[in-house]
């Protein structure tokens, strides 16, 4: 069984549409008129259970309406999830101690309260061992050097020191299944990497499953091997990022040297299997692939230009991942 399954989401807003001035406004009032908005439609995907996957899209596309409906928050007009076995809309308590989650944006602490205090508090609530809770504390502290600021109330703490907490927070229970709605928001690139090195090991050591929505490119790259694609409020998109690259990124290039000049265009037909030289000066050539089916991996390609030519340095140089997304976005927007 899947982890996060979703089948045919579906979530339409309604709101009363208001007409410009005074008038529009006493109509607006007397008889309002109900317009209809689908944030959500028909959006099916699943999350294997130890599996960190990236839903992606840009600002309104549906993402975080998607968390919700998965968290329970919210009732999907159609369509059926289920977050480690559980309705998570039907079963809101027990779906509670099956998940984690953490909204860049909100804060689960007590705003007047130390982070410490807020961690008894929710052991409490969840029942957790007192035992267990302190072994899990010292591992987050470990993982995340949270005693430095613990005991400072929330209202006086950083961004990234609020978010570090919030990150413990979601996860003392001992949830199976964690959502995170762009937890790195607005922090600074040391604590960001902090967050990205717990977050691995929550996936590798402790085999959780994540889901996670960011706009931050380096995030995804460094965390996700799969990413999700929404937009206008459907799946547009759904693989790896290799495969991701392939369709919008151009793929990948060489840049090799050879110790001689390597011949001119008149000898492409000595060009390995599957490559095309796309650029030659001197002896620094250029390789990419030729577009032919079979999808050669820049992997492969290296293994084949080290057997055809004499090289003297080479390197591959992979589409930059915040261009290929954005490629993705405007060609699935037209």
């Amino acid at each position: 069984m899947a982890a996060i399954e979703a089948r045919g989401l579906t979530r339409t807003f309604y709101t009363t549409k208001r007409q410009p001035g005074l008038g529009g406004a006493l109509r607006s009032l007397v008889a309002p008129q109900r317009v209809a908005v689908t944030a959500v439609q028909d959006v099916s995907f699943s999350v294997a259970k130890g599996e960190l996957v990236a839903l992606l899209g840009p600002n309104g596309a549906g993402k975080s309406t998607t968390i919700k409906m998965l968290t329970g928050i919210l009732t999907p007009t159609s369509g059926e999830a289920t977050v480690a076995g559980n309705v998570p809309y039907r079963e809101r308590e027990r779906n509670a101690r099956n998940i984690g989650a953490v909204f860049g944006q909100r804060s689960q602490l007590w705003w007047d309260l130390p982070a410490r205090e807020s961690f008894t508090v929710l052991r409490d609530i969840y029942g957790v061992d007192p035992a267990e809770h302190a072994r899990r504390l010292r591992e987050f502290d470990d993982l995340l050097d949270l005693s430095a600021f613990w005991d400072t109330r929330v209202r006086h703490l950083s961004l990234g020191q609020r978010v570090r907490c919030d990150l413990a927070a979601a996860l003392l229970h001992d949830p199976p299944v964690v959502f995170l709605d762009e937890p790195t928001i607005g922090m600074d690139v040391v604590v960001k990497e902090q967050v990205r090195r717990f977050l691995r090991h929550q996936v590798e050591e402790r085999g959780r499953t994540v889901l996670l929505t960011t706009h931050d490119m380096t995030e995804v790259e460094r965390l996700a091997g799969r990413v999700v694609l929404i937009n206008h409020g459907r799946i547009v998109l759904d693989g790896t990022l290799d495969g991701i690259r392939q369709l919008f990124g151009g793929g990948w290039r060489v840049h090799v040297t050879v110790p001689e000049p390597a011949p001119g265009a008149g000898a492409l037909p000595s060009c390995p299997q599957g490559l095309t030289l796309l650029r030659e000066d001197g002896p620094r050539l250029v390789f990419g692939p030729d577009g032919t089916a079979g999808g050669l991996t820049s992997h492969e390609a290296l293994k084949r230009i080290i057997e055809r030519y004499d090289v003297a340095d080479i390197r591959v140089e992979e589409s930059d991942l915040e261009d290929v997304m954005r490629a993705a976005y405007l060609r699935e927007a037209a």
